[in-house]
């Protein structure tokens, strides 16, 4: 049986992904992170892991995250409140498949897209 997944995505700066997500998103350190190279962070029930990658392209990366919410417009308007850019072409909307959905990019560009079920 599956439980959960913890995804791991590229990070060139351990110090902007950590204050990125901490201070911008709302993240908190999890677990023991007494490694350079890799960084863990929770927020509510998920968790996101970083692994280093100095060298890498961020016009280049293909990291996507899919993080479902039961908040959407709450959490959209957190954001906005904390000046973190919306991707241009992912502003919060209501799409065909039922999803009420927006996007960001991290410091290294891992897309981040999160959505609600619209019933």
């Amino acid at each position: 049986m599956l439980l959960e997944i913890n995804p791991k995505i590229p990070m060139r700066n351990k110090q902007i992904t950590l204050h990125f997500y901490l201070n911008k998103l709302g993240f908190e350190l999890w677990g023991n992170n007494p490694f350079d190279h890799y960084l863990m962070l929770k927020k509510d029930n998920i968790q996101i892991h970083f692994f280093l990658h100095p060298d890498l392209n961020p016009l280049e990366n293909y990291g996507q995250i899919y993080i479902r919410t039961n908040q959407i417009d709450e959490l959209y308007q957190s954001f906005l409140k904390k000046d973190v850019e919306i991707h241009p072409n992912g502003h919060l909307e209501t799409k065909l498949w039922r999803q009420k959905e927006f996007s960001i990019l991290d410091p290294d560009h891992n897309l981040l897209t999160f959505g609600q079920t619209i019933i």
